[in-house]
């Protein structure tokens, strides 16, 4: 298809070394001249992960280009959790019948979230396949691959008691617990993708569900590239399914417990307004949904001040939500209270 190199090509840097139209990508972990990495002890981190039943009010709505950001988002966003650079992705996009124009808003989508990741767009594969979707349904999957040098490999086993949780703003439900979603909305709430919702600001429902999630590169990459001397981000977590306490819970080591303050970050109206709709359980919303909380640094409280400004210089809001104090083996890693913390 004519109209898909082009948005490749936008995506890509002189590291990408494949023509069009082969059967593999061609990717320079490094090259000579002016911006090169030098690297010592270069590790490859990679991810995969879909879009999931969002694709579902996508379809119905006959709006593609935001799942594919959020196609891009949520590997993206989980390597970042490593410290690493994403250096490219690939796309796979299965159909129930050729369709350029519907293809052609997926990959502008993946292709925009790849340019603001700085990610190169180095391939993909269309798959037709009538036997297994009906209609208008598809489905995606992304695979994202980056590099960080060992020495500045972020995960999780140098958080220690005092380290402050500086949670960074979702933009909304992101790609997780749509069926929940879809659930509470159309069949409980029996509202159409159409109807406005006049305490949200009058959005209609489509834009409400179809927000993108939020990506996360321009921020942690500025953070981690301002220290180059001194390691002072610990931890870094993606909140997807499983909600806040089970995403950070995977990157906390033994006998550290981080205590999170539910009052100390803002929750959008979206979470509140599903939850009504839906009558669901204060503990199911925590379970599935990021609350509000996209992203979270486990960080120095010696820089938590510093790291926060950098997050807002962006136009990232952000929180410290949390401290890290010591446990025992068997205490749960991440524990969310109403009463607060010390060290705010």
């Amino acid at each position: 298809m004519a109209r898909l190199p082009v948005h490749m090509r936008r995506t890509q840097c002189p590291r990408v070394m494949s023509p069009e139209g082969g059967f593999a990508a061609l990717f320079q972990l490094d090259f000579k001249g002016l911006f090169r990495r030098g690297y010592e002890d270069p590790l490859l981190v990679s991810c995969t992960d879909g879009v999931g039943t969002k694709l579902k009010v996508a379809v119905a709505a006959g709006i593609h280009h935001t799942v594919g950001i959020d196609l891009v988002a949520m590997s993206v966003n989980d390597a970042l959790c490593t410290g690493a650079e994403p250096l490219f992705f690939l796309d796979y996009v299965a159909m129930s019948k050729d369709d350029p124009g519907l293809l052609e808003q997926i990959v502008r989508g993946i292709a925009d979230a790849c340019v603001e990741c700085e990610c190169a767009l180095v391939g993909g594969e269309t798959a037709i396949l009538p036997d297994m979707y009906q209609g208008g349904d598809y489905d995606l999957a992304g695979f994202c691959v980056g590099v960080v040098e060992r020495k500045r490999l972020v995960d999780g086993s140098q958080i220690q008691p005092g380290d402050l949780a500086i949670g960074i703003a979702s933009s909304g439900f992101h790609s997780n617990g749509y069926s929940l979603v879809r659930k509470a909305v159309f069949e409980i709430g029996g509202l159409a993708g159409d109807d406005r919702v006049a305490e949200l600001g009058r959005r209609t429902v489509n834009d409400l569900l179809l927000e993108p999630t939020r990506l996360y590169a321009r921020p942690v990459k500025a953070v981690l590239r301002h220290y180059r001397v001194k390691q002072v981000v610990h931890g870094i977590a993606h909140i997807t399914g499983g909600g806040l306490a089970e995403n950070l819970g995977r990157i906390v080591p033994n006998c550290v417990q981080i205590r999170v303050d539910r009052g100390s970050w803002k929750v959008p109206g979206v979470f509140p307004w599903v939850q009504r709709l839906g009558t669901i359980a204060a503990d199911e919303m925590d379970r599935v949904f990021n609350m509000g909380i996209g992203m979270v640094l486990v960080v120095s409280p010696h820089f938590a001040d510093s790291i926060q400004k950098q997050l807002a210089d962006l136009g990232y809001e952000n929180w410290r939500i949390g401290t890290a104090h010591a446990g025992r083996p068997d205490d749960e890693r991440v524990v969310i209270s109403e009463a607060g913390f010390s060290g705010r």
